[in-house]
């Protein structure tokens, strides 16, 4: 059953001015592209969808979220476009009278940064706005929560708690927790909240992928395997949302280095495909986040001199891990946001590099130094990066850092310009899932709700570069190149229709752009149903 698309503008991505008049396909393949009249008379085929003058993309996919987080992000209590400590008291008070006592109360993506007073709370305020129920907010980045004290009580956490490996319990003068929980400290609290059901994560997983599918995403690269009850549990939840319940999506999982061993015991590994879902690599923390100062540095940090971060790892247990994934002939994703991780996951990797066509990848790689670029250049690595965190990060990261350290920070054009392979993805929840605004924010350093002050330009990405990582990029990550991320032979049907033309338009307009239709394997998930607003 052939289906032949045309009447719009078809963008390959083969090269940056590369377009075709029509795209044959049959099932989930392209057969052929060319002009409209030559492809009805080759193939006749059954089925004509005219684009009435919308654009197709390779569709895109996001190489780093967390579906299931960002699904939670969508069905919780969200806090992440507040912009005042009062308005998360009142967003607060009102999911605590909603619900009974006991109950947890859960509260997504806030961020101290973007609070008119920079308010970080402490558990004794907390507890004011819920007496009765145990409280956690997650910040933005995930790398740290606040807690109120019943949920600290719940968690058996007092002065004499000593801090985690990997993590920081944060005291007041006095030697008293405050509430504010920093990367694996966090884990104190969440072990104690109770399991959510089989229900929740459905519901979660198929609103995450509903909205992707709205915003054009035809897939995304996923690392939730070792949360909500563990790899047999959510790996499940997976199987039944894409696979048995029809929500077609392409989900690349990555597997963290404690549940590895779970997926090797059912017969899996990288590379294994059930469905619209394949193993990926095995998924590494080398350190925490710039947020909350938990990034690994290699120089104290600029606005608080007493740290330079948090290593989840001793080096030498870092390398153990990696030489961990080589056991299980898996590549590493491994999260180094600071100079320092990135520099422990680089020996690493020398000395225990991936099989030969594996690629390993580095996730954020936000703050680097010019050693570390050449160094990375040499090894089989992508770097997974995510613009939209320049248009958020600034201009506080600066104050974090320094600006005598921000030439190799965010530093996507140089990047490319090296050489080094980059995907491009959100790390939703913890940015919006919308590839649009991360297209946006590659190309124009800028948050659009300052779109006057760009930061460091010199690093801005032409349209056609923004737009391969999250295509080509994405497919290179997972060694899908010749499969995915254009519009060829040969290549997978998936398409991200647009009603405008992202690279022609300027970059006001592209934020503008709306998602027409996306298709997954020739199967159209998603149609715009309301008309586009003159």
């Amino acid at each position: 059953m052939g289906v032949l698309w045309f009447g719009g503008k078809i963008k390959t991505l083969l090269t940056e001015d590369s377009e075709v008049e029509a795209v044959y396909i049959v099932g989930d393949k392209i057969i052929a592209t060319g002009a409209k009249d030559q492809l009805m008379h080759q193939y006749q085929p059954d089925t004509l969808m005219d684009l009435e003058g919308a654009v197709m993309f390779p569709g895109f996919v996001d190489s780093h979220l967390h579906l299931i987080g960002h699904g939670e992000k969508l069905i919780r209590l969200d806090l992440s476009t507040l912009t005042s400590s009062k308005e998360i008291i009142e967003a607060l008070k009102m999911r605590v009278s909603e619900i009974k006592h006991g109950e947890w109360v859960i509260g997504e993506g806030w961020n101290e940064n973007q609070l008119s007073d920079k308010k970080i709370f402490h558990a004794k305020e907390l507890d004011e706005i819920a007496p009765n129920n145990p409280l956690i907010l997650h910040r933005i980045c995930r790398h740290a929560i606040v807690a109120n004290s019943m949920a600290l009580d719940l968690a058996g956490i007092t002065s004499d708690t000593k801090d985690p490996a990997g993590g920081v319990i944060v005291r007041d003068q006095e030697g008293e927790p405050t509430g504010y929980l920093l990367d694996q400290a966090q884990e104190l609290v969440k072990q104690v909240i109770p399991k959510v059901t089989t229900d929740y994560l459905e519901k979660a997983l198929r609103a995450s992928i509903q909205d992707c599918h709205k915003l054009g995403l035809v897939g995304g690269h996923s690392e939730d395997l070792n949360y909500y009850g563990g790899f047999t549990r959510t790996y499940q939840t997976f199987k039944n949302i894409i696979n048995k319940q029809g929500l077609h999506f392409k989900a690349n999982l990555l597997v963290h280095h404690e549940v590895v061993e779970d997926m090797h015991n059912q017969g899996l590994g990288v590379g294994h495909v059930n469905g619209g879902i394949e193993i990926g690599a095995m998924k590494i923390f080398a350190d925490g986040a710039l947020g909350g100062r938990t990034a690994l540095l290699s120089q104290p940090y600029q606005d608080d001199p007493t740290t330079s971060g948090v290593a989840n790892y001793s080096e030498e247990q870092l390398t153990e891990l990696v030489k961990k994934a080589r056991s299980f002939n898996m590549p590493v994703a491994i999260h180094a946001i600071g100079d320092l991780a990135f520099e422990y996951v680089l020996n690493a990797i020398e000395l225990y590099p991936p099989a030969l066509g594996q690629r390993d990848r580095l996730i954020h790689a936000q703050i680097l130094r010019k050693d570390l670029i050449e160094r990375v250049k040499k090894l089989p690595v992508v770097l997974d990066i995510q613009p939209r965190f320049v248009a958020t990060d600034f201009p506080w990261v600066v104050e974090r850092l320094g600006v005598e350290r921000i030439e190799y920070c965010y530093a996507w054009k140089t990047l490319l310009n090296e050489g080094i392979p980059c995907s491009g993805g959100s790390d939703a929840p913890i940015e919006p899932v919308d590839p649009i605004l991360g297209i946006h924010a590659a190309i124009t350093r800028a948050n659009p709700n300052e779109p006057t002050i760009t930061y460091y330009p010199e690093q801005a990405l032409s349209t056609f570069d923004a737009i391969q990582l999250f295509t080509s990029g994405s497919a290179f990550a997972i060694q899908r190149e010749h499969e995915r991320g254009k519009i060829a032979v040969g290549y997978d049907a998936d398409f991200t229709i647009l009603d405008q033309d992202l690279l022609t338009v300027t970059p006001e307009q592209i934020l503008n752009t709306n998602v027409i239709m996306t298709v997954v394997n020739g199967e159209i998930v998603y149609k715009r149903k309301e008309p586009i607003p003159l």
